[in-house]
């Protein structure tokens, strides 16, 4: 490939895709990147946009995500969680690139005893999870040699709606707060992501990792009530003013959602670390590194 850049991002306006940038711009890998005016579920345009920019990859960071939303929009979901993908494979394999497509922790059950494998059998019982399952599946029949699915969970980061941003500020504004206690899962921070994500594709070291599935999330299985408690302590660390004195763990059962959350979301990371050499670090440790940067005065952060 002689011309064009080396990465097409999708989604490019996304809290994943706006940590990619930044790891882009860090490593000096040239990229583009698109978001609304580029509609992954129209293969045409897909198809052409591809022909433009003739990249060595493209990144897909375009999903959608509401998993709420997901159970009456599902033809939406459909589009862009399940043709999407598919349809950036295809570009890929008519260009000569790979796709590096990224998925979720809901394609599995969620009533596993031990954390879940790349191999071990899916089963998503929500839409969100179900047309997850469905793109990631579609871009690795259609673009088998050149295709790498990496599944994260718990996501949070800087430029995006976020369980940890929510819950700083229901702690300002609160004294009390409810949170489910009966979930577990393995917080992910976007900037922990796309640096393993580069690493494991090769835009970060000599070689890329073979492709197929992939797991990645901060170490440390944790409930979201004992997330939230993670997250108070870090605040004050960072000596931040909180209204809240108790934070109270409560079942699922008592927050019903159109969604059923899955109970165990623990995603085993044992084949990205063999592959990258490296264990991600602990979630309290990402979350520290967060916060001191999302609650740093303006003036610090604009330094």
């Amino acid at each position: 490939m002689t011309t064009g850049a080396q990465v097409w991002l999708t989604g490019g306006s996304g809290m994943l895709a706006s940590a990619l940038r930044d790891e882009f711009d860090r490593l000096g890998v040239s990229y583009v990147a698109t978001d609304a005016e580029l509609d992954i579920t129209q293969r045409e345009r897909v198809l052409a946009a591809a022909a433009k920019h003739r990249p060595h990859w493209i990144i897909n960071g375009a999903a959608f995500t509401r998993v709420d939303d997901a159970e009456k929009e599902l033809d939406v979901a459909q589009r862009v969680n399940g043709d999407g993908p598919a349809f950036l494979a295809e570009a890929a394999r008519e260009h000569g690139a790979n796709l590096l497509h990224f998925s979720t922790d809901y394609v599995f059950a969620g009533d596993a005893a031990a954390p879940y494998r790349e191999q071990d059998p899916v089963a998503p019982r929500t839409a969100y999870g179900k047309t997850k399952l469905e793109g990631e599946q579609r871009a690795l029949s259609v673009h088998p040699a050149g295709s790498f699915v990496l599944r994260t969970s718990w996501l949070f980061g800087e430029n995006g709606p976020n369980f940890v941003r929510t819950m700083v500020n229901l702690m300002r504004e609160r004294e009390t707060l409810k949170v489910v206690h009966d979930q577990l899962g393995r917080p992910t921070y976007t900037r922990d992501l796309a640096a393993a994500a580069l690493e494991l594709v090769g835009l970060a070291r000599p070689r890329a990792a073979a492709p197929g599935v992939y797991h990645f999330a901060n170490a440390g299985e944790v409930s979201w009530h004992g997330f939230t408690l993670g997250i108070r302590a870090a605040c004050e660390r960072l000596e931040q003013a909180l209204r809240v004195r108790e934070i109270l763990p409560v079942t699922t059962a008592e927050f019903p959602r159109p969604a059923p959350r899955p109970a165990y979301s623990v995603l085993d990371t044992s084949r990205i670390e063999r592959a990258l050499g490296r264990a991600p670090r602990p979630w309290q440790t990402a979350l520290e590194h967060y916060l001191a940067a999302e609650l740093a005065p303006p003036t610090t952060r604009d330094a």
